[in-house]
């Protein structure tokens, strides 16, 4: 489910001291119920899950076409990436942050983990078009229990970035998001499964 641009900014997670001038491009609810101290086991399904990580034909079309259009136009080149033209977030991060835990690197999709707390942990990518910030937080669910949220966060590069991100919404929304909801829905699930099968033996 999608969720209010206030669902990330209200709450005082350690993202705002640091991605100050990234703006909130959505906001979901991950369909991950747990307890409080669940996020551990999330990250390690993001970087170690064996579910698609675009589980829809649609998706997956977008995201050919995408890498298409970007090795044509020469948008992901290693110079313009994270570490090339774009620093790393961790660069600026307070020494707490820095010196704690920074998380997994994906493989499936270019995302290099910043940090790591007991409920935040963010990861970021970044070419030609815009630096990217995925921060996943562990939150109350309202009814006793605990769950995922996902934020993406977006610093465009120039008219180039503003343009390509105000392109690709409608297919964010319509052949990316909601099929990656429920994936990352479906293998929490199965893994939970997979837990109480071995409790249980």
């Amino acid at each position: 489910m999608r969720l209010p641009v206030t669902a990330h900014t209200s709450r005082p997670w350690r993202i705002h001291e640091i991605a100050g001038d990234f703006q909130v491009e959505d906001v979901w609810a991950l369909p991950t119920p747990g307890g409080p101290d669940d996020l551990a086991r999330l990250v390690d399904q993001f970087a170690h899950g064996e579910g698609d990580p675009v589980p829809s034909p649609v998706g997956r079309a977008l995201f050919a076409i995408r890498w298409k259009l970007g090795a044509l136009l020469g948008w992901d080149k290693a110079e313009d990436g994270v570490g090339g033209r774009l620093p790393t977030l961790r660069d600026r991060l307070p020494a707490d942050l820095r010196e704690g835990p920074s998380g997994p690197d994906l493989t499936a999709v270019p995302f290099t983990s910043v940090y790591q707390t007991h409920d935040e942990w963010v990861a970021e990518m970044g070419n030609r078009t815009v630096h990217g910030l995925m921060h996943i937080g562990w939150v109350p669910d309202g009814a006793g229990g605990y769950r995922g949220q996902m934020t993406v966060l977006v610093k465009p590069n120039g008219r180039l970035g503003a343009l390509y991100m105000l392109g690709i919404k409608p297919f964010r929304y319509l052949g990316v998001y909601p099929a990656l909801i429920r994936g990352i829905g479906r293998e929490w699930q199965s893994r939970a499964g997979e837990r109480a099968a071995g409790s249980a033996g």
